[in-house]
C-alpha cells in the first residue's frame, strides 16, 4: 500500500470518527433553546422517547427536519405517527407526516443547512416532518 493511500485512509477514518463523536455528543446532551421543541415518539408498547429538535414554522404550519445519521426517533415516528410535542407554552398530541416532493424542497430552501454543519454531520440525507395538532 502506498504512503499516499495510507494517509488518505487515515484522514477518512479521522473524519468518520469526528462525525461519530459530534453526532454522539449532540444526541447525548440534546441542547434546548428558544428555537427547539421536544418530540416524544412512542413504540408499539406505548413507551415514549424524547428527542430535542429545531422547530421550523412555515406558512402557519409546524415542521421538524431529520438532519442527522442517528434517527431512531424518526423510525419510531414512521411506525407510529402519534407524537407528543412540547415547546414554549405548547404541550399536546400531534400527528406526524412525512413531507416530500416540492414541499420538502421548499422547506429545504427556506431553512438551508450550512456547509459547516453538513461537514460536521457527515452529509446525511435530509427529510422533513409536518406536525399537525390533534383536535
Amino acid at each position: 500500500m502506498s504512503k499516499t493511500l495510507k494517509i488518505v485512509l487515515i484522514l477518512i477514518g479521522l473524519y468518520a470518527a469526528s462525525v461519530a463523536l459530534f453526532e454522539s455528543l449532540l444526541g447525548y446532551f440534546q441542547p434546548e433553546n428558544e428555537a427547539t421543541l421536544v418530540v416524544t415518539t412512542f413504540d408499539s408498547a406505548d413507551v415514549g422517547a424524547d428527542r430535542v429538535l429545531v422547530r421550523i414554522e412555515h406558512e402557519g404550519e409546524l415542521f421538524v427536519a431529520v438532519n442527522h445519521w442517528p434517527r431512531q426517533w424518526y423510525d419510531r415516528l414512521l411506525e407510529n405517527d402519534q407524537v407528543r410535542v412540547r415547546y414554549d407554552d405548547v404541550d399536546g398530541r400531534y400527528t406526524a407526516a412525512e413531507v416530500s416532493g416540492t414541499a420538502a424542497a421548499e422547506l429545504d430552501a427556506v431553512r438551508p443547512l450550512s456547509l459547516g454543519f453538513r461537514i460536521l454531520t457527515g452529509f446525511p440525507p435530509r427529510y422533513f416532518v409536518r406536525l399537525t395538532p390533534n383536535t
